[in-house]
């Protein structure tokens, strides 16, 4: 049984990965090889030993769970109703760049970017001309 990660807000923001999409070149396939901007996917900054001693969102006072290449999370833009879920395909944010950053939308505010997304995660449940949202995350 996998442990569950209760629901958090944090900032989430966009990403370039594998091939050409949208506003994106073709770039590299992300530290699982699976990347692609056009699919819904998304870094987290706790996938590996190595991943986490570089994105360090402990610097901002984030606890996070290990999870690792595939795994399932559900987000929500915060001022939106659709919920979406992504597949983890990178390592990132780094976190500790952000420690504080807030973003709010409609009154409902998140701090901190602790997952950032592919394109086409970003576009389904948000603006990628916003740069920056408050989501909701769940395991």
């Amino acid at each position: 049984m996998s442990e569950v990660l209760a629901p958090t807000s944090c900032e989430a923001s966009w990403f370039c990965c594998g091939t050409a999409w949208g506003p994106c070149g073709s770039t590299g396939r992300g530290a699982c090889g699976t990347c692609n901007s056009g699919s819904r996917q998304c870094a987290w900054p706790n996938t590996s030993d190595a991943c986490f001693s570089i994105t360090r969102p402990d610097k901002c006072g984030n606890t996070l769970i290990r999870r690792t290449c595939g795994h399932t999370f559900y987000v929500k833009n915060l001022c939106g109703t659709t919920e979406i879920s992504v597949r983890i395909a990178d390592c990132g944010p780094q976190t500790d760049l952000w420690c504080g950053e807030r973003s709010c939308c409609g009154g409902k505010c998140a701090t901190n970017r602790l997952i950032d997304f592919t394109p086409a995660a970003y576009s389904a449940i948000g603006n990628l001309s916003t740069g920056i949202m408050p989501v909701t995350v769940r395991s």
